[in-house]
């Protein structure tokens, strides 16, 4: 071969050798990773900075501002463009709802100290707080707690057609939240069961539910019957059954127990 083609050829090879070099080096480089910083236009709101429990009187180190996408602030969250002195104004406050550490804090999930006690400050716009006597056999067997739903039953004694006496039982509410056992309005943390000693259960119940409450406290015996987690309507209020008051009979179911008839009537 002569020397012009074998310089020819270490030449080529020698560029070869380079390309190769510099694509491995290429493949085999790893990717760049490039940080792109969008900046969001955000609000300081207020937030709650621990867990805060329903009826606790708060104070200004309960609370913090916290950076909020503006986009996601609604009208009901407190600003510190709006409201810059808003935990001193809040502090002695009462919680109408437990808060988690976190969460915004709203005018409606607070209110001011002097404008009701802690029962009335929880009580929704509109309802009423009455109490009824409860036994350990009439209150599944003190396993109700507040928060829980309840259907309330009424049982008395009335007199039949025949001249007897009567057992009738009537279910006169139902889905009604229970506010209260004796003085616990709050589930006590890893505490399952209400306070063993306590002797009455405070019902949330409308304006006329609350007067028929009081009539049926003092006509017979009243009864809680605890409803399923999964019959819970949170946002529907306590239901009406038979009006204690009325003489109106619906059907009705008679036994006989011992020699001495009850009835109980239908509420469909």
């Amino acid at each position: 071969m002569k020397r012009p083609q074998l310089i020819g050829l270490a030449i080529a090879a020698t560029a070869g050798v380079l390309a190769f070099v510099m694509v491995r080096g290429m493949v085999s480089r790893p990717p760049v990773e490039k940080t792109v910083e969008i900046k969001v236009k955000s609000s300081d709101v207020l937030v709650a900075r621990t867990d805060i429990g329903l009826g606790q009187i708060t104070n200004d180190s309960l609370f913090r501002w916290q950076s909020w996408p503006e986009e996601t602030v609604t009208p009901g969250f407190i600003t510190r463009t709006a409201q810059p002195d808003a935990m001193t104004q809040l502090s002695g406050s009462i919680a109408r709802a437990p808060l988690m550490a976190g969460e915004p804090i709203t005018p409606n999930k607070l209110v001011k100290a002097g404008q009701g006690g802690v029962l009335a400050a929880i009580l929704p716009a509109g309802m009423r707080a009455i109490s009824t006597r409860i036994k350990e056999e009439t209150a599944v067997g003190n396993l109700i707690l507040p928060n829980d739903r309840v259907d309330v039953i009424l049982i008395r004694r009335m007199r039949g057609r025949s001249g007897t006496e009567e057992f009738v039982s009537d279910l006169l509410f139902g889905n009604v939240r229970v506010l209260a056992i004796g003085q616990q309005i709050e589930n006590k943390e890893g505490k399952k069961t209400a306070d063993g000693v306590a002797n009455t259960a405070t019902l949330e119940l409308t304006a006329r539910q609350a007067e028929l409450m009081a009539l049926s406290n003092s006509m017979g015996d009243i009864s809680l019957s605890l409803r399923s987690i999964a019959d819970l309507d949170v946002n529907a209020g306590p239901t009406a059954g038979v009006d204690p008051s009325s003489s109106r009979e619906s059907s009705a179911i008679r036994v006989m127990r011992y020699g001495t008839a009850s009835r109980a009537y239908g509420v469909n």
